[in-house]
């Protein structure tokens, strides 16, 4: 199931980022007493009460200006509002209700999202003499709290957490296979889509995916059911979206939360970018599985090196991809098209694969005889016992001595070990270190 997005928005300075750094439990935001600071969305993952969502921090909102960084900030915060399950209007408290918090107030209205009015920087019981203008936002009651000295935020996140939609106990479970096609603007995403659903000639209508305004495409692969998520589907009429690349992580956001496995498209006549950086870093984040699409391939010059150099150089920008396979297509000229899904089987296959534990133990015994585990001090990593305990992504728990002496590159070593026996292609791999004693989640 897929997390829940709650979006925190605002004109300037009214404590957005002390609010969103106060919720996630460490400094993500850059906080300064100076309008304008945050100009660009932050992502982090929050919890409460065993509830776990995607929180959003954006830059301040002001309706009416004409500046080309603060009419982009807006744009970003009105994407976030589109993709956020509850918006979290904040205002000043104790500077009173301001032409700007109505402006604010009625973009919001306009969504139909549900939003929670939050005062902030109240710091006493006692609330002062105009907190009560902000009724006439016409947003319900707001609700009083101080960021910046942890009061009220327990129950503004009950409140939150509450208008979370309900996902019906006995609704029948979706077993179709998401498949999430992400990437920039313009590299060929719709058309990638409409290539591959033309090319069965099974097309189902176009549905509204969620509120999230992402397209889900139906379409059946050699008999058998699948869902394509168009990020490019998330598109407004006001000029203001343009096709700014920022914008595309949020369009990318919910639609890989929902994935199983995500085409992570690049455009070769431009190469990689930091914005394709951060869209693939949120596919593995989330543990789904990867297939990069280098696309417009046919526009490249090629020699008999060309490819291998080409796939050297994601391979150097792409670090934390290692595992994903990478395929060279044209969309345009319809090049490759047909190896598409069936990598995309095998990736899920792999993302669902077990390793029975004698087998797991027998290849991490063989391992640390290969190359001993890391010392220091006299003492030595012991690993007692490994097992694999979830898939999608594959989670395995090793029993140690000591979590101090598993040095990042040791694990990164077992991982390898672990690849070389069984393969995993397109998923990542995650490691859980538990002394011995620990309880197991398994």
């Amino acid at each position: 199931m897929r997390k829940f997005i709650v979006a925190v928005v605002g004109r300037p300075n009214v404590g957005k980022s002390t609010l969103f750094n106060r919720i996630v439990g460490k400094r993500v935001s850059i906080v300064e007493d100076t309008p304008g600071v945050t100009r660009d969305r932050i992502y982090a993952e929050a919890e409460w009460q065993g509830t776990s969502f995607i929180l959003i921090d954006t830059g301040g909102i002001e309706p009416d200006s004409q500046d080309i960084i603060l009419a982009q900030m807006r744009a970003q915060a009105e994407i976030a509002m589109d993709t956020a399950d509850v918006i979290l209007f904040v205002v000043d408290g104790k500077g009173g209700l301001t032409a700007a918090d109505r402006d604010v107030a009625n973009m919001l209205r306009r969504k139909g999202k549900d939003v929670i009015l939050v005062a902030n920087k109240i710091d006493s019981p006692k609330l002062p003499p105009d907190f009560y203008d902000f009724y006439e936002l016409g947003l319900g009651e707001p609700m009083a709290i101080s960021a910046a000295n942890m009061l009220g935020l327990g129950d503004l996140l009950e409140a939150a957490v509450s208008k979370f939609p309900k996902v019906e106990k006995n609704a029948e479970e979706d077993t179709r296979l998401c498949i999430s096609v992400i990437g920039k603007p313009n590299v060929g995403k719709s058309s990638l889509i409409n290539a591959m659903v033309g090319e069965e000639r099974v097309i189902v209508s176009p549905i509204a995916g969620t509120t999230r305004d992402s397209i889900d495409t139906p379409f059946t692969w050699n008999g058998e059911e699948f869902v394509l998520i168009d990020t490019a589907g998330i598109r407004r009429k006001n000029k203001i979206y343009g096709d700014i690349e920022k914008y595309s992580v949020i369009r990318a956001l919910s639609a890989i939360e929902r994935s199983d496995v995500c085409l992570m498209m690049i455009d070769a006549s431009q190469g990689v970018s930091e914005q394709d950086k951060k869209i693939a870093g949120l596919a593995h984040e989330a543990g789904k599985g990867v297939l990069i699409l280098v696309n417009k391939w046919d526009l490249i010059e090629k020699d008999n090196k060309t490819m291998k150099e080409f796939q050297d150089k994601i391979s150097a920008e792409f670090p934390f991809l290692s595992y994903a396979p990478m395929l060279f297509i044209s969309v345009h000229e319809k090049q490759r098209l047909g190896k598409i899904m069936g990598m995309v089987k095998a990736i899920a296959e792999n993302r669902a694969m077990r390793v029975s534990t004698g087998q797991l133990n027998s290849l991490i015994a063989d391992a640390t005889m290969l190359k001993q585990p890391p010392s220091d001090k006299g003492k030595r990593l012991k690993i007692y016992y490994a097992t694999q305990v979830g898939v999608k992504p594959p989670l395995f728990s090793f029993q140690i001595n000591s979590r101090e002496l598993m040095h990042f590159s040791y694990a990164r070593y077992l991982e390898n070990k672990i690849r070389e026996s069984y393969g995993f292609e397109g998923t990542s791999i995650k490691f859980v270190f538990r002394e011995k004693g620990e309880k197991t989640d398994a």
